[in-house]
């Protein structure tokens, strides 16, 4: 098999570092890729994660068997569909089933269509009625941004000023661009948070072992909002003994009402969730892997990564195909001094070896890049240093 991931994150190159592993894969290609995907022995193409036309010529002039795309952005501009078209197999939703991601109030439509538990809403795409709305209800309130900010399109407001202020950044300043055009206005849930991921052949749903990230810039929880600063799995709010049941209250009904839409959905269908007390809510859908979750679930993955997605493209999802092992897996990701705020770029990286010779070690790069021979970074998350142990403290 030739394999194209697309992307350039920690997550692309941890997909690459697990398809690399498969005893039916030949080559991988990496668009654009970063300084571990080349050194997983993938090729690094300078085509952009949304130049969609790009990718496709790609595809084709490498006669690519599979394509893997990372991140959302390139799901909700339609790769899939774009790559169908062209007959080239590919892991991932078409537009419509993106849209779970690509829009909250999408996804709020389709979680009351499917009877999924969620925190109650309202949309708005008038900044004023927004205000208002929010001088009637008080808060706490979650604001979110409705289409993509790469993450870090919410905040959670305390006092009613705060979300005032949310909606003047989001939806007057436009911070986010146009994810901005409208915003959703959310009761704010308490609990534990816990990500569940599920493996999706537009018919069945194999849930993944739970996994459990941390967005807070700094430590003790406090800081600026962040793609993630860190996972581990399994998360011991949500054990395997409850995953069956946990898909079948927030993931299987959403494919059966995309089913039902005509849009099947393949891929990873990934459900942020908060345990209140009142019973599990869903927060948002994502429709790829998580990043930094992903690479602690694929370090925890036995089996044929490559096989287990072709069979979801072609309908024949078998659980019996992989497993996972029994150790916990833990990531943490390294950062440029300033993220998510501003930050330099070109800095040095060393003792990438040093840290991968002890047992259980992988070093996941997302924002590196090869310059002159020499491993610099070129993003704001720069590595996700994951490892295996016996549980969390180990």
């Amino acid at each position: 098999m030739r394999i194209l991931v697309i992307g350039s994150g920690g997550r692309e190159h941890a997909l690459v570092w697990k398809l690399r592993q498969s005893p039916q894969v030949s080559e991988i290609f990496a668009a654009p890729g970063n300084g571990g995907t080349c050194g997983e022995g993938a090729t690094n193409v300078p085509v952009a994660a949304d130049d969609l036309d790009g990718l496709v010529a790609l595809a084709r002039r490498e006669k690519i068997d599979l394509v893997v795309p990372g991140p959302e952005l390139p799901l909700t501009l339609g790769i899939a569909d774009r790559m169908r078209e062209a007959g080239i197999a590919c892991f991932g939703p078409d537009a419509y089933g993106a849209r779970l991601e690509g829009s909250k109030a999408f996804a709020k439509e389709i979680m009351t269509r499917a009877g999924v538990p969620t925190a109650r809403c309202a949309v708005f795409s008038d900044a004023e009625a927004a205000r208002n709305h929010i001088l009637k209800a008080g808060a706490p309130l979650v604001v979110k941004a409705d289409g993509l900010a790469a993450g870090k399109g919410v905040v959670v407001a305390e006092t009613s000023r705060e979300a005032l202020q949310a909606v003047n950044e989001i939806m007057d300043s436009r911070a986010f661009g146009a994810a901005g055009e409208r915003v959703v206005l959310e009761e704010c849930l308490v609990g534990e948070e816990v990500s569940l991921l599920c493996f999706c052949d537009g018919e069945r749903a194999v849930p993944l072992p739970s996994a459990q990230d941390h967005k807070a810039a700094w430590d003790g929880d406090k800081g600026p909002n962040t793609g993630g600063m860190g996972a581990y799995s399994p998360a011991p709010v949500l054990p395997y003994d409850q995953l069956e049941k946990m898909a079948d209250l927030t993931i299987r009904p959403v494919l059966r009402e995309l089913a039902r839409d005509g849009h099947p959905f393949v891929g990873v269908l990934y459900a942020g969730l908060m345990l209140t007390a009142d019973g599990p809510r869903v927060l948002e859908y994502n429709v790829r892997f998580g990043d930094p979750e992903c690479q602690p679930l694929l370090a925890r993955l036995d089996g044929d990564l490559a096989q287990v997605m072709l069979d979801c493209v072609n309908g024949g999802l078998n659980p019996a195909r992989f497993g996972y092992g029994p150790r916990t897996a833990l990531g943490v990701v390294l950062t440029a001094r300033g993220y998510p705020g501003a930050y330099p770029r070109g800095l040095t990286i060393t003792g990438i070896e040093e840290a991968e010779a002890v047992p259980g070690v992988k070093v996941f790069h997302s924002g590196t890049t090869v310059r002159d021979q020499t491993l610099v970074s070129s993003g704001g998350r720069v590595l996700c240093v994951t490892a295996l142990g016996d549980d969390l403290p180990a």
